[in-house]
């Protein structure tokens, strides 16, 4: 018997499908017993790779990890193992760079099953009540904010509020890092980095008063099991929110606001990819379950019936899978589809916690925004040094 270890992230989103998928593969594999483990979100964002892999056999991690792993070994180089056609016909599958996210430095370094990007939700009973429509652009959800405090709320936890910044500078019109190594150590210009840092103020002095301590998920669960909040701009997006029965009250998902002429484009690009640990035992075994959760086949059925966010377009564009979750795939795909691929260089998990929290001192009125933006320039360059 092989057994093979798994860890992935503490919620139905991440850790059902996983389950429901060992369960499903060894049905087909007798031999092979896949354990899974989860552990909370922000363990996902920033528990160190290397001690998981000595660990796990099986990993779901976010792309911004894939520069430390290739530089530390820690995971199997899954393009070594998969045929070259298997690869391709993923990578052309994956909705928006999913699968593209995963590849650094000439390697695989996991397989997407899972893609996000921040998108927007909202209750229509309560905006209907308010005689509100759904805002498509930041003007519009200003005006919405104007209904009362906690009305549009958006998570503000530190990571979130990063993510958020490099969403609005993108958005706006200024692709974050461009001017990176080798030529220039700046996250983003004066005149960016200031347009985003006074919509996320906007977006704290319309929030609930506890929002820097909300991330997604729980901003979610607050909209759908309380009528505190109508309304969230721009975070990660659950499609679990959205299935009726879920909670009480069933989110509905579009597009981030956009501010014309611009379209909805650069939203932060999440999802997790599923990796082998460099140590793992049961290679083979591993491979093909990895291959078989990434497929269209599954990514189509048990894992999105299982309460999976896929990131195989073909899963994202059926019909009866937007029925079941109130067109959540469609009504996002495209911003997920234009969405911002954050730097993976082995050195930005660092840089991206402590660039956190200075967003986040500047929302709490610690720090100016020319400071702010000092500061984040200076950490990329320690960063990349």
């Amino acid at each position: 018997m092989i057994t093979l270890r798994g860890m992935t992230w503490k919620h139905d989103r991440g850790l059902a499908p996983m389950l429901a998928t060992a369960a499903q593969f060894a049905e087909s594999h007798p031999d092979v017993r896949i354990e899974w483990e989860a552990r909370s979100l922000q363990g996902f964002a920033d528990h160190p790779i290397r001690d998981l892999a000595e660990e796990f056999d099986l990993l779901v991690l976010d792309h911004p990890f894939m520069g430390t792993v290739a530089k530390g070994g820690y995971l199997v180089p899954l393009d070594n193992y998969i045929a070259a056609e298997v690869l391709s016909s993923l990578r052309s599958e994956s909705v928006g760079a999913s699968h593209q996210s995963y590849f650094y430095q000439g390697h695989q370094w996991a397989l997407a099953i899972d893609a996000a990007a921040q998108v927007a939700g909202y209750r229509p009973d309560l905006l209907a009540a308010a005689g509100m429509k759904v805002p498509s652009t930041w003007d519009e959800v200003s005006e919405l904010a104007r209904i009362g405090k906690g009305f549009v709320t958006s998570p503000l936890l530190p990571v979130d509020s990063f993510c958020s910044f490099l969403t609005l500078c993108t958005s706006f019109g200024e692709t974050p890092f461009a001017a990176g190594p080798p030529k220039v150590h700046k996250v983003v210009s004066k005149e960016a980095g200031e347009s985003a840092l006074r919509q996320l103020k906007a977006l704290v002095e319309c929030a609930i008063t506890q929002a820097h301590e909300l991330n997604p998920i729980a901003v979610w669960e607050k909209m759908s099991t309380t009528d505190e909040i109508a309304y969230c701009p721009i975070a990660f997006g659950y499609s679990n929110y959205a299935r009726p029965g879920y909670r009480r009250a069933p989110i509905h998902f579009t597009n981030i606001p956009s501010r014309p002429p611009r379209a909805p484009v650069g939203s932060v690009l999440g999802g997790a990819g599923l990796a082998i640990s460099a140590r793992c035992k049961g290679l083979a075994a591993a491979i093909d379950y990895a291959q078989w959760v990434a497929s269209a086949e599954c990514q189509k059925t048990t894992y999105v019936h299982s309460g999976g966010q896929p990131a195989n377009r073909k899963a994202w564009i059926d019909l009866g899978i937007n029925e079941i979750s109130n067109h959540y795939f469609e009504a996002t795909l495209p911003t997920i589809e234009h969405a911002y691929l954050r730097p993976r260089f082995p050195g930005f998990i660092e840089f991206q916690s402590q660039a956190s929290f200075l967003i986040s001192d500047f929302l709490r009125g610690k720090l100016s925004s020319a400071t702010t933006l000092n500061s984040l320039d200076e950490c990329f360059r320690k960063a990349t040094l």
